[in-house]
């Protein structure tokens, strides 16, 4: 089914994204979020102060933050003042102000809350904070951040994040990006981390378990890992070729995006699938198998740092940028191991694709196909496909400016079709309207 962009009826809110119409507001730019957190493993018990530094778009007298039904609201305020009102209703926080606040004013808005977290219902399944069997890991994507704190939570809307989390001595917690402080105090330990890199709020993480930290490799980027003690034998070996993909894809796709560098998450539990985060990648247990079986996910969730994290898309629908970029990274990472080629692998789910419904448009695939596994693989031989016609020298050009020019920002299709234009001698419309625009599966040696 194809999302289409409709007038908001009288009385309805406007919707910034049709594929979760639900989510993001509107009259405010967030820039920064400081969540002070406190989380009781026992008993799945949230309890978190949120301060959010924002700027007002337009003149503003309400406003809305989503917020998950399972968290209530105590206390807010707004710079400093108490609101005329505040309710939650429908996964919203509105918020009245006692006085209109004009364009370009600033707002420090406080939020204090708690409540037994749970994920958040999706057509993708259940998304956001979510219980382990001891502990708790957050999986965010595309709409799960607001199931722990107050947010604008829209993939555009990037800011950076201090997150201080206490919980009980004995787990480790972690978060995004630099580890500034860690003070135990009576049975608690208080953890502090900045991310100081502009993040979308579904990429924002808590890992919560009995784990413990260690240092995989230091070669231009840190690479660590915090994991059970258990698992650590398996996945040396399973996760041992990072050290590796992270310098082939420096040297394919520019600098890695992040100062804090990268940390792989394995938890105690299986999990279906492995998920990103900012500068944090989360396997399940089950992706220890003592065979690398998960190798080429490991190199997928590694490229989404550069494709997806940092470079992000505006509204879901441009969602290929990320999902087929990281598989393709997959079939790069084969084929410079001497394993199979990224052509090899192109004509394999070529076939796959030719023999599966033709229904999906990969720029505009709709809500419920958005995670479809066609949306991965087609992305990526489209991806194939311009390396064939512009070459690789050119193509990996592309690559490097698309991460370097979109750092830290947000993209749409138009984008980067725009910008590979500048890579090719010849028009890339044909190419485009095939693999971006048509639902049939074109030949992969098509030409314009």
């Amino acid at each position: 089914m194809r999302a289409r962009k409709r007038a908001a009826k009288k009385g309805e809110p406007p919707v910034i994204d049709p594929y979760l119409p639900g989510t993001g507001n509107f009259g405010y730019r967030a820039s920064r979020y400081e969540l002070e957190l406190e989380y009781k493993v026992a008993i799945n018990r949230l309890t978190g102060f949120a301060t959010i530094t924002a700027v007002t778009l337009a003149e503003l007298k309400t406003f809305t933050l989503d917020l998950s039904p399972a968290l209530a609201v105590t206390k807010v305020s707004v710079n400093g003042k108490r609101p005329a009102q505040y309710r939650t209703a429908a996964g919203k926080l509105h918020i009245t102000l006692p006085d209109r606040l004009p364009a370009g004013a600033a707002m420090s808005i406080a939020v204090r809350y708690g409540g037994t977290p749970r994920p958040i219902r999706s057509h993708w399944g259940d998304v956001g904070f979510e219980e382990l069997t001891e502990g708790a890991l957050v999986a965010g994507q595309p709409n799960g951040a607001s199931s722990w704190f107050p947010c604008d939570d829209h993939p555009a809307a990037k800011a950076s994040f201090g997150i201080q989390i206490s919980t009980e001595s004995p787990y480790y917690a972690l978060a995004n990006g630099k580890l500034l402080n860690r003070r135990a105090r009576a049975g608690t330990t208080t953890w502090t981390y900045e991310q100081s890199e502009p993040t979308s709020t579904y990429l924002i993480t808590l890992q919560i378990g009995m784990y413990g930290r260690h240092r995989v490799a230091k070669n231009g980027v840190e690479i660590a890992a915090v994991l059970p003690d258990r698992l650590r034998a398996a996945f040396d070996h399973d996760f041992g070729r990072q050290a590796q993909m992270m310098k082939l894809f420096t040297k394919l796709f520019g600098p890695y995006p992040l100062a804090s560098g990268y940390t792989v998450v394995v938890t105690d539990d299986d999990l279906e699938i492995p998920l990103e985060a900012q500068g944090i990648s989360i396997f399940g247990a089950n992706h220890c198998d003592g065979h690398r079986g998960a190798e080429r996910l490991i190199a997928h969730e590694l490229a989404h740092q550069w494709f997806g994290n940092s470079v992000t898309v505006q509204r879901w629908r441009h969602i290929w940028l990320h999902e087929g970029f990281a598989c393709y990274a997959e079939w790069l990472w084969s084929e410079h191991c001497g394993e199979r080629s990224a052509e090899h692998w192109a004509r394999h789910y070529h076939q796959r694709l030719v023999d599966s419904a033709q229904d999906l448009v990969l720029a505009d695939p709709g809500p419920r196909d958005m995670f479809d596994d066609r949306v991965y693989k087609r992305g990526a031989l489209t991806l194939h496909a311009l390396r064939n016609h512009i070459g690789d020298a050119n193509f990996f050009a592309l690559l490097k400016d698309w991460t370097t020019r979109y750092r830290h920002s947000s993209v749409v299709t138009d984008d980067f079709t725009g910008l590979a234009a500048h890579y090719a001698d010849d028009s890339l419309r044909p190419l485009w309207a095939r693999w971006l625009y048509s639902t049939d599966v074109p030949p992969l040696d098509a030409r314009a």
